[in-house]
């Protein structure tokens, strides 16, 4: 062989980690001692990348417990490589207070580590410590021959034939690194505001006012934002959660026996959403007994059968009613099992009608009323996904009260393991979600209802939000929320379909939600030189890849044989880059696929005929043990 193959990572975050994890197992049996060069390429430290990295403020938690977090593969991980397993956030961070991890960090999160439990929320820098460790954990399970090469910055292009190695284009450098296979893991974008977000920037700017468009909050420069004034907020989703405590708490404020005490630096925050109320709050317990045994209704079958079809799958029409079904199946699978007392037929009758019966049918809905007496126990994932259509309040004083009951009571059952039917319903969306990867784009209606029920802020962001709101520092506008640029006035208003003819003024307006992950309005040149050169998007914006392995698509249809995209920004979008233990992570699925795939291409094609000469070789370098 005349040179030494280069991969190409971009994007040093979870995905890309998770790659080098599962290149680090499979390299033994399917590279065969060869040598490689992986160039990792990303403007923030590997591990964490930019959503989890260690600077950013203490007070911005992780929304999942630190038991359900790990960056592992377990046997319940649907893969062809190797399972490698390690600790969970919880089991890590005891590991390290017990001395069998040696971890040198600050003291502030050393206090943290000596502190966490297993159902507390991290804060996002102790979990940037841990997804450096995972890193580093990859870089030493790499076979001798293996080396890894850091780039700090960002990549700006590649360029390339479909035959041949590629170069990546790193900004500020004349020459790029050369590449036999590339992997996107570049995880969101950042993106052009929308034409709406535009014209409410250009009226801001007219009429000195504020107006911060879709962001990243951890980095949004909210020092706009006055103290005492009122501010519309638009977005109750979990980008709202990190909007608060930074405008509070990171402000100065405080809670005091389950009350919140102001500094005085605080702006007043009206807000509203489509729905009009926050993410459902995560379950608080843990689970108990059996599973369901899912997938029932949509499983790989079913998936093979909806994309043989002549026509693409239509999701509301084919898809959506399968995805209600396996939820219902798993409600009531551990309704009749763990709560039987509130049924009223038994299991192998109602489970023998409920398969037969076709989704929506009014055949289910009369075997459901017959065998759940009580609607409250009956899933109506409606009513969950939009609680307050109807609901009218003759005033905004009216709905606060209105609302702090219902996250109250959302509250109340999310914690309450008599209700543990909702925790079967997670586990439900999980296993839908890891089915849903192969069917490419299916809007982003799903994927917000996923959001919505399955992955909410912590439980004592909630209570959190309820001191807020009876201090007065959070004012709720309801659901069907409108803007408007009242350019008579010179301010945003903003009213709700739950406060009919009502409006609130501000000369401050946030949008409160991630950018959208859409090529059409992406910031990164890297993508849209992508689809300059022909990659395909879809008509929402995303990246199409082969499901089975992440290579990009062309608009031929053709997949690209060098080049390999993982994360939100493609078709093949999962859940997250990490899950809980357990639970099958098609993330983890797609990693390992495109680890094999990759380290296959290199070994069969590539140092079989020598043409992988790597000329790159700047970067810190981090040889593997």
């Amino acid at each position: 062989m005349s040179g030494v193959p280069a991969l190409v990572v971009i994007g040093a975050g979870p995905r890309g980690t998770g790659l080098i994890e599962r290149i680090a197992a499979s390299a033994p049996e399917l590279y065969g001692g060869l040598r490689l060069d992986i160039h990792v390429v990303d403007p923030y430290p590997p591990g964490g990348g930019r959503i989890w990295r260690h600077d950013q403020s203490p007070l911005l938690w992780m929304n999942s417990m630190a038991e359900d977090v790990t960056m592992f593969t377990d046997d319940t991980v649907q893969q062809e490589g190797p399972i490698r397993p390690g600790p969970a956030l919880h089991t890590w961070a005891a590991d390290v207070r017990e001395g069998r991890i040696e971890l040198a960090v600050d003291p502030e999160i050393l206090a943290d580590i000596e502190e966490l439990e297993g159902q507390d929320f991290p804060s996002r820098r102790l979990q940037s410590v841990y997804l450096g460790w995972v890193y580093e954990q990859a870089l030493v399970a790499l076979p001798a021959g293996i080396t890894v090469h850091e780039h700090r910055g960002h990549a700006v292009r590649v360029t390339g034939p479909r035959g041949g190695r590629q170069r990546v284009w790193l900004e500020g450098r004349d020459e790029p690194l050369s590449a036999d296979l590339v992997v996107l893991t570049i995880g969101h974008l950042d993106s052009e505001p929308a034409p709406e977000h535009v014209r409410l920037t250009e009226f801001a700017d007219r009429n000195g006012l504020v107006h911060l468009p879709p962001d990243f909050t951890a980095d949004s420069d909210l020092t706009a934002l006055p103290a005492g004034e009122p501010v519309i907020v638009r977005g109750f989703g979990l980008a709202f959660i990190d909007l608060m405590v930074l405008l509070t708490e990171g402000r100065g404020g405080r809670y005091e026996n389950g009350e919140y005490v102001p500094s005085g630096n605080e702006p007043v925050l009206h807000v509203g959403s489509r729905r009009g109320v926050p993410y459902h709050s995560k379950i608080g317990y843990g689970w108990q007994g059996d599973r369901p045994p899912l997938p029932r209704f949509l499983g790989p079958d079913r998936i093979e059968e909806l994309l043989s079809r002549s026509e693409p799958a239509d999701f509301r029409r084919d898809v959506r009613p399968l995805v209600d079904k396996e939820l219902g199946y798993a409600h009531y699978h551990r309704l009749f099992t763990a709560h039987a007392g509130r049924t009223a037929v038994d299991r192998a009758v109602f489970e023998e009608k409920y398969a037969a019966a076709d989704p929506g049918s009014p055949e289910l809905h009369a075997l459901v009323s017959a065998a759940v007496p009580d609607p409250a126990d009956r899933l109506d994932l409606e009513a969950l996904d939009r609680p307050l259509d109807g609901v009218r309040h003759p005033s905004y004083d009216a709905l606060q009260d209105g609302l702090r009951d219902y996250i109250t009571a959302d509250l109340d059952r999310r914690h309450d393991p008599a209700h543990s039917e909702d925790l079967a319903v997670f586990l439900g969306l999980l296993s839908v979600y890891g089915q849903l990867v192969r069917l490419g784009d299916i809007g982003d209606r799903w994927h917000g209802f996923f959001s919505y029920l399955a992955s909410g802020p912590p439980g004592p962001r909630l209570h959190q939000l309820l001191a807020l709101s009876r201090a007065g520092v959070v004012r709720f506008l309801g659901a069907g929320m409108t803007v408007e640029a009242d350019e008579e006035r010179g301010v945003f208003r903003a009213g709700s379909a739950t406060v009919p003819g009502k409006w609130v003024e501000a000369r401050a307006l946030v949008e409160a939600r991630l950018p959208e992950p859409s090529l059409e309005r992406t910031r990164s040149p890297l993508l849209r030189g992508l689809c300059e050169d022909g990659a395909a998007a879809t008509g929402t914006g995303l990246l199409c890849v082969d499901p089975d392995d992440g290579r990009i698509l062309g608009r031929d249809g053709r997949p690209h044989p060098r080049r390999f995209a993982l994360g939100p920004h493609t078709t093949a979008r999962a859940s997250g880059a990490f899950t809980r233990p357990r639970t099958g992570g098609p993330a983890f699925r797609q990693n390992d696929a495109t680890a094999r795939t990759a380290l296959a291409f290199l070994r069969d094609v590539l140092c079989s005929d020598g043409d992988g000469r790597s000329d790159a070789t700047d970067g810190n370098d981090r040889l593997s043990a």
